[in-house]
């Protein structure tokens, strides 16, 4: 729901008469239709209050488009944005996501009925199946549906013409979004396996049987790992997290909500000088959780100066910081990072076998947010395989574990939860008996 007020929001800057999009009146059918917007002048509008690319731009007028807030007129079932003169209108606000209208079967009956009365039954394929489908399900209350039908149709009529068209193609751009054609997916479905089903119907192939079969008789010959080797994995894993955990091994620094000591925030400050004992512990557990802690990658850091390996660690943070940048800044980003550790003579050169290099290469003909990912990942194997075996033999990791600071207990624990005793009620008093 808030995004959909943030889109809300846009599309109400988009209408404002002064500063929204230039708006006309356009005759279709022998009727003029109010307040039609063409679609380069959507575009060009926010690629101008937005300050963003064309790419973005065209993406963000799509998903209006897609999610029903913009509707074509002339190609109702078109659900992108044509850059051009394609005719288009602004939803009302009646039929907008946000006021979760029901699209129960019943509704969308109602609105089939209507509209096979009024094209005296000349609906699409699809349509004239989805009424005989719903026909043959809620038969028992048909004639409610054609009752209802018939009661909008009349007072519709009673509206101008104008108004009676409007009032038409919003409906049926709102049910174009909620009911899609076949070979088409709502952008309100979440469930990715009925995304997945619909795009493969389209290509069973003999290729696809072909490759599917092969796969299947890789499967059968892959080797399975036993239910005792992966329970005795999964039991030193228990093993090692087991002091680590607050609820089978206490919680300490003690929980602040608890026991009033605030040692929990301070000891677990993002760039603490001297941290807990626990935090510099689970740096040991894999190279994953050092990088995820900022503490532990600044003490990396400083052992991979000492060591002439520190542009690895600073080339894998770059990629990182890559895959969360705007994507107007993506393509300068990108050259930044490939001129300081990659192009020959770079400052801060780091080693890449040939194919990983030139993979990185010919990205960088289109580079996009992952246009370094087989070099980071090769970057990062390199640091997990060798600097950090290293750092947890090192004496900077041993002298900071022992310097490291041991919480206190300064309260009463009850296994498994930390709570404290509750007290016995107050006894009742009954006066006036």
């Amino acid at each position: 729901m808030s995004g959909f007020e943030k889109v809300e929001m846009l599309v109400g800057a988009m209408q404002d008469p002064e500063m929204g999009v230039n708006m006309f009146d356009q005759r279709l059918l022998l009727t003029v239709i109010p307040h039609a917007v063409r679609g380069h002048e959507i575009l060009t509008w926010i690629i101008r209050n937005l300050k963003t690319s064309d790419e973005e731009a065209l993406n963000l007028s799509n998903l209006l488009v897609r999610t029903g807030y913009v509707y074509p007129l002339l190609e109702p079932a078109n659900f992108s944005l044509q850059p051009d003169d394609s005719i288009y209108r602004f939803q009302g606000p009646y039929f907008w996501p946000s006021k979760s209208w029901p699209t129960e079967d019943t509704d969308y009956a109602i609105y089939l009925a209507k509209k096979n009365v009024m094209k005296n039954g000349d609906l699409a394929d699809y349509e004239k199946a989805r009424y005989q489908h719903l026909h043959a399900k809620i038969n028992h209350k048909w004639d409610f549906i054609i009752m209802q039908a018939k009661e909008q149709m009349s007072a519709v009529k009673e509206r101008r013409r104008g108004d009676r068209l409007v009032l038409a193609c919003q409906e049926q751009a709102f049910w174009l979004i909620q009911r899609p054609p076949p070979d088409t997916t709502c952008v309100f479905e979440r469930d990715n396996m009925r995304m997945a089903s619909t795009s493969l119907a389209k290509q069973k192939t003999a290729e696809y049987y072909k490759t599917e079969i092969y796969y299947c008789g890789k499967a059968l010959v892959r080797a399975r790992v036993k239910s005792s080797t992966s329970l005795e994995g999964f039991v030193r894993h228990c093993d090692l997290y087991a002091s680590h955990d607050p609820i089978m091994s206490g919680c300490l620094p003690n929980n602040p909500w608890i026991s009033q000591d605030p040692s929990l925030w301070s000891l677990h400050a993002t760039m603490v000088e001297v941290p807990a004992k626990q935090r510099v512990e689970c740096w040991a557990f894999s190279f994953r959780v050092l990088l995820n802690d900022q503490r532990g990658r600044q003490e990396l850091r400083e052992f991979l100066l000492k060591e002439f390996s520190a542009e690895n660690l600073s080339f894998w943070e770059s990629c990182e910081d890559l895959k969360s940048c705007e994507l107007s800044n993506v393509k300068e980003k990108a050259e930044e990072i490939f001129g300081e550790f990659l192009s020959p003579g770079a400052k801060h050169w780091i080693n890449l076998d040939g194919r990983t290099m030139a993979m990185t290469v010919a990205g960088m003909k289109q580079p996009c947010r992952f246009v370094f990912e087989e070099a980071q990942g090769h970057i990062y194997l390199l640091m997990k395989k060798d600097c950090y075996p290293r750092y947890l033999k090192s004496e900077m990791y041993k002298s900071l574990l022992e310097r490291a600071i041991v919480p206190q207990d300064n309260k009463r624990r009850i296994f498994p939860l930390m709570m404290r005793p509750r007290l016995s009620s107050p006894p009742i008093t009954l006066q006036g008996i």
